[in-house]
């Protein structure tokens, strides 16, 4: 019998305002979740890690990001690892920052890709290294030629709840770059809560916003982080805005290596944890999803964020 049924709890009680019953979550562990660590895994432990989360019953999992490996060492080996996943039959989308790192994924096999922007120009000049206009023209021009090759592509805004270095961060921003990515063709918006400081009322007004803009709920996606515990809080209230897909990290692992005050990802765990307990599917077997957070926190030499990692494992 497995650890979750062996506890004996009530695992589906359905939530009346919320109308759903599956929901799609991007396992983003081994790339937004690798790339902050201070140890960096080999390509035959990453493929692994590709191997255990398919295993586990993940559908979509983040394979890798072509950055310059001067700046994130953790991806240097993605094309490699992008190569060796590709007989999952699974997707792998990988990150790409430019048309130099679009050609090298295409290289490598990709046909499932990802841009991203910062909302605050903080930010871009810290992650991206360049102003958030110039960024804004490199993506456009990835997403076009990606278009143009038939390859799918999702958009990540980072920064979408606060900044470390200006505060607050305006929703009227968020909606124009939401509304840009979107008029080039981008399938799926992912929104970042990159330092983690978002709360449910955020969200709520963010997706609102968005959704009153014309953008359809359908096409929106979160990125929490969990630096003050509120994740799987904010996850409900996307929940309850009809948000239906969730980025998360096995084990919790992660943050981002260019806003120190991050913290992990949402732990795919505790999402999955969650989201059983309200009725809804995910496709996920929790307790192989745990065996593998375990494995790999281990292999990073920590303990899992995640708390149902940890007392699963107990």
């Amino acid at each position: 019998m497995s650890a979750v049924r062996q506890l004996g709890l009530p695992m589906t009680q359905a939530d009346p305002g919320i109308d759903v019953d599956t929901v799609e979550i991007w396992e983003v562990a081994p790339r937004d979740g690798l790339q902050a660590e201070s140890v960096t895994l080999d390509a035959d432990t990453k493929v692994e890690l590709i191997e255990r989360l398919a295993q586990a019953g993940a559908r979509i999992i983040e394979a890798g990001s072509f950055v310059r490996a001067d700046r994130v060492p953790q991806m240097a080996d993605s094309a490699e690892v992008l190569t060796r996943a590709a007989a999952l039959e699974v997707r792998t989308p990988v990150l790409v920052p430019n048309l130099r790192g679009y050609e090298l994924a295409r290289a490598a096999g990709a046909d499932d890709i990802a841009v991203f922007l910062s909302v605050t120009e903080s930010f871009s000049q810290q992650n991206l290294g360049a102003a958030r206009a110039t960024m804004e023209t490199v993506a456009g021009e990835v997403v076009a030629r990606a278009i143009a090759d038939g390859v799918r592509v999702r958009g990540y805004l980072s920064m979408v709840f606060g900044d470390p270095w200006e505060g607050a961060v305006a929703t009227d921003e968020v909606v124009r770059l939401a509304s840009v990515m979107r008029s080039w063709g981008v399938e799926q918006l992912s929104l970042g809560d990159t330092i983690g400081v978002a709360t449910p009322g955020q969200v709520r007004g963010i997706v609102r916003a968005l959704v009153d803009s014309g953008i359809p709920v359908g096409e929106i996606a979160l990125h929490m982080h969990d630096t003050y515990g509120m994740a799987v809080a904010n996850v409900h209230a996307g929940l309850e805005e009809g948000v239906r897909v969730f980025d998360a990290a096995a084990g919790g692992v992660g943050g981002c290596p260019f806003a120190r005050s991050a913290t992990g990802n949402l732990a795919t765990d505790d999402l999955v944890w969650m989201l059983e307990g309200l009725g809804i599917r995910t496709g996920i077997d929790l307790d192989a999803l745990t065996e593998t957070s375990i494995w790999l926190t281990r292999a990073l030499g920590k303990a899992p964020t995640s708390r149902v990692a940890t007392a699963l494992s107990r």
